[in-house]
């Protein structure tokens, strides 16, 4: 892996294995995951809320990692819930949402412990890739939509010596058959959502169900 997100669940047998709650302690350093520089978090806050319900919405955040969009989409005034596969991130996450209307939960990101077509969107960044059967997985969380409903997937394919990711192209393949309404932005060219520049490939799909 790069310096991509925390990848967290499921990981395939290809992957390097991860301590992730070794890693939560230190893991908020990186500029874009714990948007700590006011830049930095609002331009993650500006993205999200173009990519969220304009009303108080129930969102799930799959691999969420210390929380830290969690945070920006309860502060948009959104009913969140964050599964992660680390007990350590979940706790931070927890901390960091304490007193908002937040859950966190311990579990596969893959096959979250939460019930069908309760969620208005279905939030998810740099966890895709990882997964086995994304074919699968992408099914899986439809059927966490209410009708209507948005998957907001953030990836991208990261290196130039052995890329590891998934394309944009392969994600919307995928997605065809089962959204109404695909949307692919690029988000390589903003420096400011990773506090440098980068060159790699960098984006978010919505998907409407």
């Amino acid at each position: 892996m790069t310096d991509n997100d925390h990848s967290g669940d499921a990981a395939t047998s290809a992957l390097p294995v991860t301590d992730w709650d070794a890693e939560a302690a230190g893991f908020d350093d990186e500029p874009d995951h714990g948007l700590r520089d006011p830049v930095v978090r609002e331009a993650w806050a500006a993205r999200l809320r173009s990519w969220l319900p304009d009303h108080p919405a129930d969102v799930l955040d799959l691999g969420c990692g210390t929380g830290s969009l969690s945070l920006l989409a309860s502060e948009q005034g959104h009913r969140v819930t964050g599964v992660d596969l680390s007990r350590a991130m979940v706790d931070r996450a927890r901390g960091k949402l304490a007193g908002r209307d937040a859950v966190f939960l311990v579990g596969d990101a893959a096959a979250p412990p939460v019930g069908e077509e309760r969620f208005d969107v279905v939030l998810v960044r740099h966890v895709l890739w990882t997964l086995p059967d994304p074919a699968r997985v992408l099914r899986h969380w439809q059927g966490l939509l209410r009708a209507g409903g948005r998957l907001v997937l953030i990836e991208g394919v990261w290196g130039t010596v052995s890329p590891a990711g998934i394309a944009a192209d392969t994600l919307t393949g995928l997605l065809a058959p089962l959204a109404a309404d695909v949307r692919v932005e690029r988000l390589s060219g903003d420096a400011r959502l990773w506090g440098r520049e980068v060159e790699d490939e960098r984006y978010a799909v919505v998907a409407t169900v």
